[in-house]
């Protein structure tokens, strides 16, 4: 039976809350985390205060340099969620070589120390959708709010040639690669989750990454948004309760799903462009939102829709969770929770 698991990263936005479920289902859990991002420590105590007297540990490490720490957590648990990630495309531009190092060569460290462990624990690999690269080849259709595919109603597949684009696709499809390749050659019990946009509640979004979060802080405390390109890009966006589900089942059916990669998002029932979400937040919040346009960022996608029909059928999840109930989960957290924004100065 699993029931002892390592979360790297697990002090982050999609770390915390899987954290946090995995200790209210009575599992022990083992954080590995560098405490780096904004917003880190505060999940922690958070953490820390609601699971008093649940078997959590926290070990404080970098997958970069720490490789000793991160060999003694792993040979201690079931199964390894790698969350850890340098996540934003445009830091990514700026400094390459730090992307590179966290992303590919941190990906390496944890392969390379499950594969000397010898109690052969599971592991759980978020990817993401820019290792497809522009997909410029692709026909785009536009409506006054939105672009959407002419020709790929249910998505982009998992078969898709791959091409990345920008450091970031680049560093996070060598490690896409790696994992799926080590369990070819070593036989290593790996999952690759090839992540559409996630949101949901303990989210620090900054402008950089995680943009309905940032749209929807910014738009509670009233801070300046800037739209960059026209605002109708499109994405399927997953609340986090869903994705942890996701984490959990891929895990419990390992046998179907070892070896295996999958594009996991919300789908094509759950898309919302950057227009559609400020319009549905000035409705929520009943109050006007300004907002700014500048240049599009290098790499970004006017389209991204991920067809997941491919985990529904191998291990039978699907999302809950409906984009606008989500938002409306995630904007009621950030309306009771202000101070915490106010205080990390993320705003």
């Amino acid at each position: 039976m699993l029931n002892k698991f390592l979360v790297i990263g697990g002090a982050g936005f999609i770390g915390v809350n899987l954290t946090d479920y995995l200790l209210q289902n009575n599992a022990e859990v083992i954080i590995f985390d560098n405490l780096s991002r904004k917003g880190t420590v505060e999940n922690i105590k958070w953490l820390s205060q609601k699971h008093k007297g649940k078997k959590l540990e926290i070990v404080v490490g970098d997958i970069r340099l720490d490789k000793q720490k991160l060999l003694k957590a792993i040979e201690q648990v079931d199964a390894v969620y790698h969350l850890a990630a340098q996540v934003a495309v445009t830091y990514s531009v700026k400094d390459p070589y730090e992307d590179f190092t966290i992303n590919a060569l941190g990906t390496f460290n944890v392969l390379e120390a499950i594969r000397r462990a010898k109690n052969n624990p599971i592991l759980i690999f978020s990817s993401t959708n820019k290792v497809y690269g522009g997909m410029e080849d692709i026909e785009i259709a536009e409506d006054e709010k939105r672009y959407s595919y002419k020709d790929l109603p249910r998505g982009i597949p998992e078969n898709r040639l791959l091409d990345f684009h920008s450091p970031y696709g680049c560093s996070k499809g060598t490690a896409d690669q790696y994992v799926r390749d080590y369990a070819r050659i070593y036989g290593l019990r790996t999952v690759v989750f090839r992540q559409s946009c996630i949101y949901g509640k303990r989210q620090f979004g900054i402008e950089d990454q995680g943009w309905v979060a940032w749209f929807t802080i910014a738009s509670a405390l009233n801070r300046p948004i800037t739209i960059y390109g026209d605002g109708k890009q499109i994405r399927d966006v997953l609340y986090v309760e869903d994705l942890v589900q996701a984490f959990i089942t891929a895990t419990k059916m390992i046998d179907q799903t070892a070896g295996k990669i999958y594009n996991i998002g919300g789908g094509p029932e759950n898309t919302m462009s950057l227009l559609e979400l400020l319009g549905y937040l000035k409705k929520l919040l009943s109050k006007e939102i300004k907002y700014d346009f500048s240049d599009w960022r290098p790499g970004d996608q006017p389209v991204y829709v991920s067809d997941i029909r491919k985990a529904k059928k191998e291990f039978g999840w699907q999302p809950e969770i409906s984009v606008k109930a989500g938002v409306k989960r995630l904007a009621g957290w950030v309306s009771r929770n202000k101070e915490l924004f106010r205080d990390l100065k993320i705003v």
